[in-house]
């Protein structure tokens, strides 16, 4: 390995004395495979197989907390009986030598109505097929994210991660241009948020009761969504709520790693330097953004910005990217799919068909199938 990457591969103490072998994360990657109660398909295991090795933490697909908020094929965490599959997880990290971060999240009105057992489709306010959630429901769903990490906790697992971004439910609780209640979980900012922080103060209560300090917490948020109704102001406001929580990382989700503000900024400055500047060394953020070469890592790294970088569309076209960084064979990292090395991907079907259908799997979700 090139010298000039080995501060890549130093460890990192989170604010609960838990050591992270280095600095590279593998960003939670939706496979599009679980069976009918969540659990791990053999196409879903063959993807994961050998992929993780080299990196300090895995960033779980995300994970329904309730069975109201399926949106697609993916795990769940919220009934005893997904413990097998989640305990499967964390075999298949600790294996490979990585810390396992469950992804806890909620589709909200993106729900498809065959897929939740039942409940109907929720989101904070009535849009499309959704019905507003009434204040039980709200604090319900809270629950859940509980009793998610409590699930998470008996499974093994190192930590969750918290899905406050991409236009997840409770994103849609802090977008004004979704949100229009006028109770205590809507209106004005302050009340946008509440949903956000009642959650983690929910899951940490978990962690104080269980005795687990060494449990980690983290939070992913989007930078500025202008559709949704808020804008980089609005999230480093929110910032500056987060890093007063006991969290132990923050994850921006980016498009690129040096994309610009567009709106409640400075322009000129890339995103992620902004919130990074905004955090003041309160809590490690893990930057994100079209990283693929130990050269685009350790560039990325040396800016400042992020403590933590973490991969995506590199891990799935890569299956053996950190031996390939270490091995100085970076010349064979792949940056687009090719259909000629599909059996190199060990894709699973529903991503192979994704691809066919021309969707980007990095960042779009392929319709789930409709089960029967």
């Amino acid at each position: 390995m090139k010298k000039e990457y080995q501060p890549l591969f130093t460890p990192y103490v989170l604010n609960n004395g838990v050591s992270i072998k280095n600095h590279l994360v593998v960003a939670p990657l939706t496979v599009y495979d679980s069976g009918p109660n969540g659990e791990l398909t053999d196409s879903a295991r063959n993807f994961w197989r050998d992929r993780l090795h080299g990196f300090g933490m895995w960033i779980m697909p995300f994970t329904n907390v309730d069975p109201s908020g399926i949106g697609f094929e993916s795990p769940n965490a919220f009934s005893n009986i997904h413990l097998k599959t989640l305990k499967e997880y964390v075999k298949i990290g600790h294996d490979q030598g990585t810390k396992v971060i469950m992804q806890l999240g909620h589709s909200g009105y993106k729900a498809r109505k065959w897929m939740t057992q039942g409940y109907g489709v929720e989101a904070p306010s009535k849009i499309r097929s959704a019905e507003e959630m009434s204040d039980d429901e709200v604090i319900r769903i809270i629950h859940s994210f509980a009793k998610a990490a409590t699930l998470a906790i008996k499974a093994g697992m190192d930590g969750v991660e918290i899905q406050g971004s991409n236009g997840w439910l409770i994103e849609q609780f802090f977008a004004p241009n979704i949100n229009f209640r006028d109770d205590r979980w809507g209106g004005d900012f302050e009340r946008r948020t509440k949903f956000a922080l009642a959650i983690i103060d929910e899951i940490d209560a978990v962690r104080k009761k269980l005795n687990r300090p060494d449990f980690i917490i983290g939070y992913r948020f989007s930078p500025e969504r202008p559709r949704q109704g808020f804008t980089m102001a609005d999230t480093l406001k929110f910032i500056d709520k987060l890093v007063t929580k006991p969290l132990q990382y923050l994850h921006v989700s980016l498009l690129g790693f040096y994309h610009h503000v567009r709106r409640g900024a400075d322009t000129k400055l890339p995103r992620i330097q902004v919130i990074h500047d905004r955090i003041n060394g309160k809590l490690p953020l893990i930057g994100v953004g079209e990283l693929f070469t130990g050269k685009d890592l350790i560039d990325a790294y040396n800016t400042g910005w992020a403590e933590f970088l973490a991969m995506g569309r590199a891990v799935m076209l890569n299956p053996d990217l950190i031996d390939l960084i270490r091995n100085n064979q970076e010349d064979k990292i792949e940056k687009k799919f090719d259909w000629a090395h599909q059996d190199r991907y060990r894709y699973t079907d529903t991503m192979l068909e994704a691809k066919k259908q021309g969707l980007d799997l990095a960042y779009r979700n392929p319709r789930p199938r409709r089960r029967r």
